[in-house]
């Protein structure tokens, strides 16, 4: 069916004009007056918007802002705003400098507005940073440091090209050769003086983190020890004004740490191997993380003294999803937490280094006082959900491995770490975690696996070096014997009475500690 228009003659007034067969020639037109209301208004609307232009020009601009003025480009403004100066703003309504490098005594420290400094002094990492005008160059997988508007050519910058792979074990070699290497160079004059092969298709208005999804970070101790705790130690100071450029990017690091990734940044990630297109970073880049130690901050370090603490605070931020409103508690409701029984989470592994009486212990903790919950391992949950069972613990228990990186979740002050270290693990076990709670004021206390207790009592001798004196087994053998013997060979069983006796000490310093708010 054929649309029709309205007639929209008879709604707006207007009278056309038309022959009346007569010959006697055509009637004038007569206009409404309202028409001639608006002619004349559009005359007075324009005098008085382009009338100061000529007479007064200081009028044309209101609020700091200039009409006539053409809006600058997305390039020119960042680079405006770092002249000027970024940050948190400063005493006096003057804004503080953006600070790329918030590392105490750092040689990069103090950088120039125009420049590229890498820090090579710390043992297990690199980190390196770039001042300016930095774009990415995808086939050779480099930043360039362009030089400033109107300035000669690399005047202010040395020519050496900086090589860094970004990740936070640089004295394991064989690990690091798969890393990707990254070139920082300063553009070359032909470059500079004609940027149309680098021209910018995408302007970001915060400064790049370059780190890597790969190495170990698919095990959740080295996905929070070598990669989120050192990226949130390098940027958390930009307070999410940050753009991750990942290298090795994949689906399962994305979407397993996606809380985390939008907790640092406020801009999408860059797949910085298959994003073939010239991002452009006016506020500089970082390239490489800090490491202050194992799952460690030392607030000496970082010019806002952070601790490890704050960084429990970030997660809790990042992975809690109600907010609860403060005040005062009921009185029923705090007889019913003063006679709440403490929560017990024993983590559940599978495969190796399995608590084969896992139910008697649990049983155990019942007996003892506790609420006990079997927190199963490696089931797909999101961490957001994991984060949700932990920090309720205030008791958490488990064998050494990657999932007791989730102390991170506790509560600190309140909660504790039972650490079951099998035998031949207890100085790693002890390594990995007990100077971490301590940072984290968790308390920590470690049970240590005798020979009985160990399935390997199963599969060799009573005077065998492996179960009779493990540190001398060890000698001289690497870490591939202690990874296929006692992280991978074995299973524990634990002794009720003695692992009883822990239990008990750490329901009792529960129930010492005031009731929580």
């Amino acid at each position: 069916m054929a649309s029709t228009l309205p007639d929209t003659t008879k709604s707006l007034g207007v009278h056309t004009a038309v022959e009346d067969g007569s010959g006697g020639g055509k009637k004038p037109i007569r206009w409404p007056g309202f028409v001639h209301f608006f002619f004349l208004l559009s005359v007075v609307m324009c005098a008085l918007v382009y009338a100061p232009r000529f007479l007064a020009p200081s009028l044309t601009s209101v609020a700091g802002v200039d009409f006539f003025k053409p809006r600058p480009s997305p390039l020119a403004r960042v680079a405006e705003e770092q002249v000027r100066g970024v940050g948190g703003g400063g005493a006096n309504g003057v804004e503080d400098a953006l600070v790329l490098d918030n590392q105490v005594n750092s040689p990069c420290a103090s950088m120039p507005s125009h420049g590229i400094c890498c820090d090579r002094s710390d043992f297990n990492t690199d980190v390196c940073f770039m001042s300016g005008d930095v774009r990415t160059d995808a086939a050779s997988l480099s930043f360039l440091l362009f030089p400033p508007p109107h300035a000669t050519p690399n005047a202010s910058v040395h020519d050496k090209e900086e090589r860094i792979r970004p990740y936070t074990r640089k004295w394991e070699r064989h690990l690091m050769e798969r890393i990707h290497e990254v070139r920082l160079r300063p553009a070359r004059p032909e470059e500079a003086v004609s940027s149309g092969k680098h021209r910018c298709d995408v302007v970001h208005d915060a400064p790049a983190l370059v780190m890597t999804a790969g190495g170990y970070t698919g095990n959740l101790f080295h996905a929070f020890n070598d990669a989120f705790l050192p990226a949130w130690l390098t940027v958390q100071h930009l307070r999410r004004r940050v753009v991750f450029v990942v290298l090795a990017y994949n689906p399962w690091w994305a979407g397993t740490f996606r809380e985390l990734v939008s907790g640092l940044s406020d801009h999408h990630v860059i797949d910085i191997l298959h994003d073939k297109r010239t991002h452009c970073f006016p506020a500089g880049a970082i390239v490489g993380t800090r490491f202050h130690g194992v799952l460690a901050v030392d607030p000496a370090r970082t010019r806002d003294n952070r601790t490890l603490v704050d960084f429990h605070n970030f997660l809790a931020n990042a992975y809690s999803e109600d907010v609860t409103t403060k005040g005062n508690t009921p009185p029923q409701q705090e007889q019913q937490q003063a006679a709440r029984r403490p929560r017990l989470g024993i983590f559940s592994r599978k495969g190796t280094r399995v608590i084969e009486n896992e139910a008697a212990v649990a049983r155990l903790g019942t007996s003892v006082g506790y609420d006990v919950s079997i927190l199963e391992t490696a089931n797909g949950a999101p961490l957001s959900s994991e984060y949700a069972a932990v920090s309720t613990c205030d008791v958490l228990a488990g064998v050494h491995g990657a999932d007791l990186t989730k102390l991170l979740f506790l509560r600190p002050g309140r909660a504790a770490l039972l650490q079951v270290a099998p035998l031949g693990v207890q100085p790693i076990a002890r390594g990995c975690y007990a100077a971490a709670c301590g940072m984290m004021e968790v308390h920590y206390e470690q049970y240590d696996v005798v020979a009985n207790e160990s399935s390997l009592s199963r599969r060799y001798a009573a005077d065998d070096v492996v179960v009779a004196d493990p540190e001398r087994a060890k000698q001289g053998k690497g870490w591939d014997l202690v990874k296929q013997i006692y992280l991978s060979g074995q299973n524990v069983s634990l002794d009720l009475d003695r692992f009883g006796d822990a239990l008990r000490k750490l329901h009792a310093r529960a129930l010492r500690l005031p009731v929580a708010p």
